[in-house]
């Protein structure tokens, strides 16, 4: 007995397994309802059959025969698109069309599906009418809702449920509907060539201020000595640089000029001509003329700094 109920779950599984997994036929069960002829032809001849078949939830709105007589003589591509419109890609039956949530709901079909559709021409719109009945229409902006349901006709619950419709549903411009192909990428652009090596030329050293060109110092001239100063008397040397009394023209000659020296070196004043070496008693003369007014100078200065002195002795007297 408890092996009995263990088993039972097991046993509904496996039957509901087997009968999802068993395909139906479509162009049979159509076969068996002549009013459906004509749209189980267009089915067979469209190739539509086998997409159908392979599917495990699917709903057909099937039209009769007078309904599809606005299909004579269309072009095959067209019919095609028309017929797979009319196959909704879930289970729909009477009592689900009566729950549709807020009256409305925009379902997918085998024609969007198939990837050929553009914008809403895959769709179709079901409607729950405030009369109480049930009404489809495409999806297509500016299309009415003109498919009446008028009954069911076959319904293989979760599988397959055949609903009949009061009139085909054509969007407007459906001729038109297919996406073209995607046309193909542009080729890729050349490979950009392979870059120089050649060294670019180095830019030009900026000038740094030091080696910027300045203009040169002037050179610091040096006053001449007055007249009335002279080095101390104590210094028995002859000044280097202090300028010797003219020699007549017929006593010495000429100096002769010196090499010019490498380095420059600042303007010092006028540069005495040296006495010829084999004159010392006119040097000695020249000496004794320079420190006469060396003297005479510094007598001078005493004097000045004794009246000084004396005034500012009085004065503070």
């Amino acid at each position: 007995m408890y092996l009995k109920s263990s088993l039972s779950p097991f046993l509904c599984f496996f039957f509901l397994l087997l009968s999802s997994a068993a395909a139906f036929n479509i162009t049979q069960i159509l076969g068996e309802h002549s009013e459906f002829s004509a749209l189980n032809r267009y089915i067979t001849d469209t190739q539509l059959a086998g997409e159908i078949n392979d599917r495990q939830s699917i709903t057909i709105l099937a039209v009769d025969n007078g309904g599809l007589s606005l299909l004579s003589g269309k072009p095959k591509d067209v019919i095609k698109k028309i017929i797979s419109l009319h196959v909704l890609l879930d289970y729909l039956d009477l009592q689900k069309l009566q729950k549709i949530p807020n009256n409305t709901q925009i379902l997918p079909t085998l024609f969007q599906a198939s990837g050929q559709s553009i914008g809403q021409f895959g769709f179709l719109n079901v409607t729950h009418l405030s009369s109480g009945g049930v009404a489809f229409g495409s999806a297509v902006n500016g299309s009415q809702l003109g498919a009446n349901v008028v009954k069911s006709v076959v319904s293989q619950p979760l599988n397959l449920s055949v609903l009949q419709i009061s009139s085909p549903i054509v969007p407007p411009g459906i001729t038109n509907s297919t996406a073209s192909p995607p046309k193909p990428p542009p080729p890729p652009p050349p490979p950009p060539p392979p870059p120089s090596y050649s060294p670019a030329p180095a830019p030009a050293p900026e000038p740094s201020p030091s080696n910027k060109s300045a203009p040169a110092p002037t050179p610091l001239k040096v006053p001449p000595p007055p007249a009335n100063a002279s080095s101390p008397p104590n210094d028995t040397s002859p000044p280097a640089k202090s300028p010797s009394p003219a020699k007549p023209p017929s006593e010495s000659p000429p100096p002769k000029a010196s090499p010019p020296s490498p380095t420059k070196r600042p303007f010092l004043g006028p540069v005495a001509d040296e006495a010829p070496a084999d004159s010392p008693k006119a040097s000695l003369e020249g000496e004794k003329d320079s420190r006469a007014p060396a003297m005479a100078g510094i007598q001078v200065a005493v004097f000045v700094m004794l009246v000084s002195s004396l005034w500012s002795f009085t004065s503070y007297i």
